[in-house]
């Protein structure tokens, strides 16, 4: 029991992916979820396994786990605009509360904890590409607000616990991340993308299609995160693909590998979208020796094949 690892958000796309990693690098994972984005179809395969436990319950209410725990990731947030937008105060809570709930339940077990941040912390950036260092540029009112300052205020109140409570953390500011298990239905760009150019419907492009991301594979992803779960370093890391392509360019590159008719039109882009978003991500390579390995034509396809087998 001394690699037993609870993960908070199991149920998701980020979550279900780390319980298959820690799985398969012999952890027993306990998984927990209150399924409001989560699904459990993410984690059905894991269900049978003696290794794996999952606990239906939301962390913004106390959280108790028996026996010992070497770690806690807190992966549990809604974390797309059509979500946040949907349930600000579940999105508030999950960051503030929860992240309170589990800092002190990683205090009494002795427990490593790990936070799931974000590059919304970086907000509308006035820096390029962004580094760890910068502090960003959040509109704390702004509709956005509700998920840019519950990331701010986790990372706030885990830096406190480990500088008050001595307990060890890592915070990991993840940027666009796409692969299997993402919803359809997120209201992100590269699902929406995919399941219109598959159902044979326009792409919606928000703004003018000039607004950039850096879009990294989910494999990659999830072996920056347990890299940087494994290391000692306590200070935020970005974790993300620096290769920065605009919106516009992600949607023709859809259209392209889909052979789809679809004609790309033009809506009013959200109110404090970011322009852009890239990492920098010195620190990954320097402390983590991690890039990103999967060009974006091996994921865009692995993604395309996914969202055909959920959509046909």
């Amino acid at each position: 029991m001394s690699k037993r690892i609870l993960i908070t958000g199991a149920a998701g796309f980020l979550g279900s992916h780390l319980c298959d990693r820690f799985l398969n690098e012999g952890y027993h994972v306990v998984g927990m979820d209150n399924l409001i984005t989560g699904s459990m179809d993410n984690i059905a395969h894991l269900m049978p396994r003696s290794d794996f436990d999952f606990y239906h319950h939301d962390v913004s209410k106390f959280v108790h786990v028996p026996e010992a725990l070497e770690g806690i990731l807190h992966f549990a947030s809604p974390a797309s605009p059509i979500d946040y937008l949907k349930m600000p105060i579940q999105t508030l809570k999950v960051g503030s509360l929860g992240t309170h709930h589990l800092l002190g339940l990683a205090r009494v077990k002795g427990a490593k904890f790990m936070i799931a941040s974000t590059s919304e912390v970086y907000g509308d950036p006035l820096v390029h590409p962004q580094t760890e260092a910068y502090w960003g540029n959040v509109n704390p009112i702004g509709p956005r607000g509700v998920y840019d300052e519950a990331k701010r205020f986790q990372e706030a109140m885990t830096m406190a616990y480990h500088t008050y409570h001595g307990i060890d953390i890592r915070i990991v500011r993840i940027f666009n991340t796409y692969g299997p298990r993402m919803r359809i239905n997120d209201g992100r760009a590269l699902p929406a993308f995919f399941s219109q150019a598959i159902l044979g419907e326009d792409i919606t492009v928000f703004g003018d299609g000039s607004q950039t991301r850096s879009f990294c594979y989910v494999d990659d992803l999830i072996e920056g995160i347990y890299r940087l779960y494994q290391s000692n370093y306590t200070l935020p890391v970005n974790i993300g693909n620096p290769i920065e392509i605009s919106i516009q360019q992600a949607a023709e590159e859809i259209i392209r590998l889909t052979n789809t008719d679809s004609k790309i039109i033009y809506l009013d882009l959200p109110v404090d979208d970011p322009k852009i978003r890239q990492p920098d991500i010195s620190k990954a390579r320097n402390i983590l020796n991690w890039d990103p390995k999967v060009e974006r034509a091996e994921g865009f396809e692995s993604t395309y094949q996914y969202f055909k087998t959920v959509l046909q």
